[in-house]
């Protein structure tokens, strides 16, 4: 589930809706019945296992949306895929109604689906041989390959999808050889490569990418990760 604005609904619903479909829940804190229908959204999409993902729009600090959509009462409820809306409804249903609403648009797993859930090697590149730019094969073997420290082939094979953050991190994984999780388990040793990779960025491009790829394997959660890419920045520019 994700809280979408005027400004992130490009990227996070109609962008998404050409991978996955995506359920749009237009909402606003007065409403008594949006309180309802906003938990059952959340369960039953939910239960998907990300086959539909849930976006939801407060109507009050986002009218640009509404607009778009028309509303003339919430909640409503759109269905969005590739960047078209395929179905809708308005007001709070009942779970087992939403429930069977959802179902319609997730769609039935394939082989491929099936063997990257099962997750081994075997099985995913299996499934890459069914489906080139299965996303989920992909990510799942990259990852694998990556804490390995097989870098040409990593790269490779994230090249098969559009990139995002967990493909980011991945390569910068395995561009540090898969060794970043050993540096992070110690703290003052990995605020000391940085320190020192950050003195080098401004001329060595190897330690630009390096310092970077730190800072994707450490993520967005580890507070370090705004500091140094804000010393990043001020060394740069």
């Amino acid at each position: 589930m994700i809280d979408v604005t005027d400004a992130t609904f490009e990227a996070d619903v109609l962008a998404r809706s050409d991978s996955v479909p995506v359920v749009v829940d237009l909402w606003a804190p007065w409403c008594g019945p949006c309180k309802t229908l906003g938990p059952i959204l959340e369960r039953v999409v939910g239960a998907t296992d990300g086959a539909v993902e849930l976006a939801k729009v407060n109507v009050d600090e986002n009218p640009g949306i509404g607009q778009a959509f028309r509303v003339q009462s919430i909640p409503a409820v759109y269905a969005i895929k590739g960047r078209q809306v395929v179905d809708s409804f308005i007001g709070a249903l009942p779970e087992a109604a939403v429930r069977d609403w959802v179902s319609k648009l997730a769609p039935q797993p394939t082989e491929a689906d099936l063997l990257a859930q099962a997750g081994d090697e075997a099985s995913l590149r299996r499934a890459l041989e069914l489906q080139h730019d299965h996303r989920a094969a992909v990510v799942g073997l990259a990852e694998i390959l990556a804490e390995r420290g097989e870098e040409e082939e990593t790269l490779a094979l994230l090249a098969r999808i559009p990139e995002d953050a967990d493909t980011r991190r991945i390569a910068a994984l395995a561009r540090l050889g898969g060794q970043a999780p050993v540096a992070r388990a110690a703290e003052d040793g990995m605020e000391a490569r940085l320190d020192a990779l950050l003195d080098r960025v401004k001329g060595d491009d190897e330690a630009r990418q390096e310092f970077v790829d730190l800072l994707e394997t450490m993520g967005p959660d580890d507070p370090r990760t705004a500091t140094y890419r804000r010393a990043l920045t001020a060394r740069l520019f």
